[in-house]
């Protein structure tokens, strides 16, 4: 008797042929999820960054330096900030202010809002104006409102002349702002720090 094996070699190719397709499904579906997965991971990123990018801040103007008599050095800094284009409110409260000089570093603590220049306390930043406001008695930069900072050394790093220093603020939320100066080898009561 003559054995005819053709039916069973083609049951073989379509069952071959049906595993093939079953792992490709498979195989397919693991890679659209991995990459859904990966395009959401994506997506958060970038709307963490533009959230931290909106909520920065920037210094307007230019930066004084006040060399006062019983001092040898710049010992009063002060400069206006305000909200980049992002307009998202800050709380200037929980901001940390960094002052570096090439013998020391000091991270100062806020004083709160002093009102004038004179009442900072060395070792110390405060919010000594405020222009535009819209909320009054809150340290909350929002849109279009602006602040005048004063950063006071402590007395043991009053800034001499021809010195470079820099100040670092770093807000709770958003990019960290550096503003990075020269006193004058000719410092006057009032300097224009470059």
């Amino acid at each position: 008797m003559k054995k005819n094996e053709n039916a069973f070699t083609g049951l073989e190719a379509a069952i071959v042929l049906i595993a093939f397709v079953v792992v490709a499904a498979v195989f397919s579906y693991v890679m659209l999820g991995a990459g859904f997965f990966t395009a959401q991971e994506a997506q958060s990123v970038v709307h963490t960054g533009m959230g931290q990018a909106a909520s920065s801040i920037e210094v307007l103007g230019d930066v004084y330096g006040f060399n006062n008599t019983d001092s040898s050095g710049i010992d009063n800094i002060t400069f206006t900030i305000a909200l980049t284009s992002g307009n998202t409110p800050m709380d200037i409260a929980r901001m940390r202010v960094t002052l570096a000089t090439p013998t020391a570093r000091n991270i100062l603590e806020l004083a709160g809002t002093t009102g004038k220049v004179s009442n900072v306390p060395r070792g110390n930043w405060s919010v000594t104006n405020i222009y535009d406001e819209v909320n009054t008695g809150d340290l909350v930069l929002d849109p279009n409102e602006k602040f005048q900072i004063t950063v006071r050394p402590p007395l043991s790093n009053v800034i001499p002349a021809d010195t470079r220093f820099t100040i670092t603020m770093q807000p709770e939320v958003g990019a960290m702002t550096t503003v990075v100066r020269t006193t004058p080898a000719d410092m006057k009561a009032v300097n224009i720090l470059r």
